[in-house]
């Protein structure tokens, strides 16, 4: 298997997004549900949806609910995989309600939250590549 990107960030996405009008951000959202169930489903037993389903159909579905769900359920598990990893990061649900949404009222709170969650990420990327578990 060749080894899981870990390169991703914040200006790579925010140009690749504003390029692609917004495609490159479901990619790139879709290969972040697939690698965390990947890496992550072995120790906690858990599933997350995959990003595909949450956008376009649970999005409207739901009135938005689904996808504030399904980001605080994909950022408590990052943070619960860093930890089970001894990864010195520090990230999780509250990282998205604090800088993803009510960072919101500064204007630039959820562009430190997708640095913080591009950044947990390849961390958790990178562990796996060097361990391999």
């Amino acid at each position: 298997m060749e080894p899981l990107r870990t390169n991703r960030g914040l200006l790579k996405y925010i140009l690749l997004s504003f390029i692609t009008l917004g495609i490159y951000s479901i990619v790139c959202f879709s290969h972040i549900s697939s690698e965390i169930n990947w890496i992550a489903t072995k120790h906690d037993g858990r599933h997350t949806m995959h990003y595909c389903l949450v956008f376009f159909i649970f999005s409207w579905l739901t009135l938005g609910i689904v996808p504030l769900v399904w980001s605080h359920n994909i950022c408590d598990r990052m943070g619960d995989e860093l930890y089970a990893r001894r990864i010195d990061y520090s990230f999780g649900a509250g990282t998205f309600w604090g800088w993803g949404i009510i960072g919101s009222l500064i204007v630039i709170g959820p562009f430190i939250f997708l640095h913080k969650f591009f950044k947990a990420m390849n961390l958790i990327n990178a562990d796996y590549n060097a361990k391999g578990e």
